[in-house]
């Protein structure tokens, strides 16, 4: 069927309603107030991304409307968009507001530099000298400087005003209105990567009282120490702004060049990138907000938004909790793994049966150790793996340079184009080559996410492959935070066809068939497709169509139009999907079979997840791929079977406690209004944490049976 409009919510929408969930947490009296100080600052990072990629992309689309005479739709959705931001930034302002007040009652305070005694006011005189000063250099504008090239997008900014009064002569840079008075303009670079954004004070014989103040209204204080005695002014205030760039860049098609070389320049081109936002203090003066929009050179379509006091609220994610440890969560410790800590190491483990971690719960450092084994075990002869992002400070590269120290082939494909991890891509590529370690980038046209890792040794002469297939990163950071499944797998059939995948990598061209895995963007739709019209068909009959899907995010036309189908057919589907849904659930005559849900807690749902019925034989995957047209046909992604009957229902246990979820999970219904789902008498279920404590007993049983069995031998 055609989508009418009434059965399409715009993707770009449906964001903003997945990050209203993120501030519904900031506003939910249940979760701890640091915790909830810390969900604004996720808020706020994911809206800078949010305006950096898809408002940018819906302006780009405007402006190409524009120079065609056509009408695509993007100005009403940008318009929409932008209105749905007002409001939103409108509740953050209050639910801001709102803690403020709830960390008081804590005894924490964040007081601005109005705010502190006068002996305060000396001690952050004093850090500021000794602390801050150094790494403040301004930039004094005028016409000569180019301020879209200086302005970085990381960064949070003080535009600075010096006003000099009754002084008509030499003026250094404009006037005020009567035109009596000269101004100056200045901007200061808040140097967050210097210095902690959030500065505690003392409180000087309180000893109850916690006071944190702003790195902002620390150089506030300390303005004087900065201008005074190089600039003549009579009055001198400062106001935060921050800017955010499109993300989208060029790649170069020279062939002259590397794909490397390319996409270092195209990384160059995304810095001096034309602004999509210019967000402001509201308080500061009307005629300086139009002399820096003016200098940024922005469009009436462009979003210029003014705001409160405090801009690059991102950096509240780390906000410190410097009152009681209940005011924060408390840690869950990682689970450790049964089935690998029996074993004598790792291969011998994965020999025995497929085992499957669930992060955060179980810890990641099985996957770490299962490389740092491989690189100096005497069996191994070869890895591969797909690096899309990985920490700072990697184990899983180190070990990668350490096995080929010890001669092994190691073979790495990183994707240089994960966004905003692009050079940190470039510099690991770099290293692993110094290290002689074969680094491959894949296919210019097709960004690789699968999440594979494949290990070849000799045993009894042959060799053997033991593969790992997950959901998330191999990230030793944000495999804390995300939830993931992690497959570890000697099964024959599924490790053939991974070596398939990273030869299909390294040599496109070559025509390579999957039988098990589905893989974007080969099979994969294809193979989803088929599963679904097969649950269509078996409804239809009059048996049983049953549809489970966990994913990120759902706006491919195609499936949803399937869905729909399946829906009408009488198909009962059910579904949890994080972020974007454009599906709209519940209208009668189209979707009246389908419930959605989307859980939003302390750790970020990761996991791609597919159940189908199939006439009581059911097929259960775990994939690296959303449901979104990019991941089936412009990405190299992989979904694994589970074969497992154990490993089946324990994926199926964890979903199902999800879906019973009476207190983190929202109804995502066909106006995406984020209502909560409700409890009636049913009692309170937080799946995330019910997940723990089940994977928890499972690990203990496991342990049980394990001490039994050694008793008895």
């Amino acid at each position: 069927m055609k989508n009418a409009p009434s059965s399409w919510i715009p993707k770009e929408l449906s964001w903003l309603s997945f990050n209203e969930r993120v501030l519904q947490e900031a506003q939910d009296k249940s979760v701890p107030v640091v915790e909830r100080v810390r969900f604004l600052g996720i808020y706020s990072s994911n809206l800078d991304e949010y305006f950096k990629v898809k408002i940018a992309d819906l302006k780009r689309r405007v402006v190409i409307d524009e120079e065609n005479d056509n009408d695509s739709g993007a100005k009403e959705v940008l318009k929409q968009c932008l209105s749905k931001v007002k409001k939103l930034n409108d509740t953050f302002d209050n639910t801001y507001s709102m803690l403020l007040t709830e960390l008081s009652s804590h005894n924490i305070f964040l007081y601005d530099e109005k705010q502190i005694t006068e002996e305060q006011r000396v001690w952050v005189t004093d850090f500021f000298r000794r602390n801050v000063l150094k790494h403040i250099s301004p930039v004094i504008l005028n016409d000569s400087i180019d301020l879209v090239s200086f302005l970085k997008d990381k960064y949070a900014y003080l535009l600075v005003k010096m006003t000099r009064k009754g002084h008509k002569e030499g003026r250094e840079k404009s006037q005020d209105r009567d035109g009596s008075n000269s101004v100056t303009y200045a901007l200061i670079e808040i140097p967050t990567d210097k210095i902690p954004r959030f500065i505690q004070i003392p409180t000087f014989g309180n000893k109850k009282e916690k006071v944190l103040m702003i790195l902002d209204n620390v150089i506030r204080i300390g303005l004087d120490l900065i201008f005074k005695g190089l600039f003549n002014y009579d009055e001198i205030s400062a106001y935060s702004a921050k800017m955010n760039r499109d993300a989208e860049y060029d790649l170069s098609s020279q062939m002259d060049r590397s794909f490397v070389e390319n996409m270092s320049q195209s990384l160059k081109q995304r810095l001096v990138s034309m602004p999509v936002r210019f967000a402001y203090d509201k308080e500061m003066p009307k005629e300086m907000v139009r002399y820096i929009v003016n200098k940024l050179c922005m469009q009436d379509f462009d979003s210029v938004m003014e705001g409160g006091r405090y801009h690059n609220f991102k950096d509240f994610t780390g906000f410190p909790n410097v009152g009681r440890d209940y005011i924060e969560n408390t840690p869950l410790p990682e689970l450790n793994s049964t089935d690998f800590d029996a074993a004598a190491n790792a291969f011998e483990a994965i020999s025995a049966h497929d085992i499957l971690l669930y992060y955060p719960y179980h810890s990641f450092r099985y996957f770490t150790e299962l490389l740092r084994q491989a690189s100096y075990d005497p069996a191994v002869t070869a890895i591969k793996i797909n690096i899309y992002r990985v920490a700072s400070k990697s184990r899983v590269i180190s070990s990668l340079i350490d096995a080929a120290n010890n001669g092994k082939h190691v073979t790495v494909i990183v994707e240089l184009k994960a966004r905003f991890d692009e050079e940190n891509n470039i510099k690991w590529a770099s290293r692993l080559t110094d290290a002689g370690v074969k680094v491959l980038f894949g296919m210019p046209s097709l960004k690789i996410h699968s999440k594979l890792c494949l290990i070849t040794r000799i045993e009894d002469g042959q060799p053997t492959r033991y593969a790992h297939i997950g959901t998330g990163n191999f990230n030793e950071k944000t495999a804390k935070i995300y939830t993931d499944f992690a497959l570890f797998t000697k099964h024959p059939e599924l490790t053939q066809e991974v070596a398939e995948v990273f030869t299909f990598i390294e040599f496109p061209y070559i025509h390579t068939k999957f039988d098990r895995l589905l893989v974007s963007p080969i099979n994969a739709r294809r193979k989803i497709t088929d599963m679904i019209e097969n649950e269509i068909n078996n409804a239809r009959s009059g048996f049983t169509g049953k549809i489970l899907v966990k994913i990120n995010n759902l706006v491919d036309k195609e499936l949803i139009d399937e869905l729909y189908k399946a829906s009408q057919a009488g198909v009962q589907i059910d579904m949890i999907i994080r972020g974007m849904c454009s599906l709209r659930p519940g209208i009668p005559g189209l979707s009246e079979n389908i419930r959605i849900i989307s859980i939003v807690d302390r750790f970020l749902e990761h996991p791609r997840v597919m159940y189908f019925y199939n006439n009581g034989n059911p097929r259960l995957f775990i994939s690296s791929a959303d449901w979104m047209s990019r991941n089936l046909d412009t990405r190299i992604e992989v979904g694994t079977p589970i074969l497992s009957p154990i490993l089946k229902n324990r994926i199926m246990d964890i979903l199902n406690i999800q879906f019973q979820d009476t207190m983190k999970a929202r109804i995502i219904d066909s106006e995406q209004t984020n209502t909560y789902v409700k409890r009636g008498n049913r009692r309170k279920l937080r799946s995330q944490i019910a997940i723990y404590d089940y994977l928890a007993k499972n690990e203990e049983k496991k342990q049980e049976k394990r001490v039994a069995r050694q008793t008895q031998e």
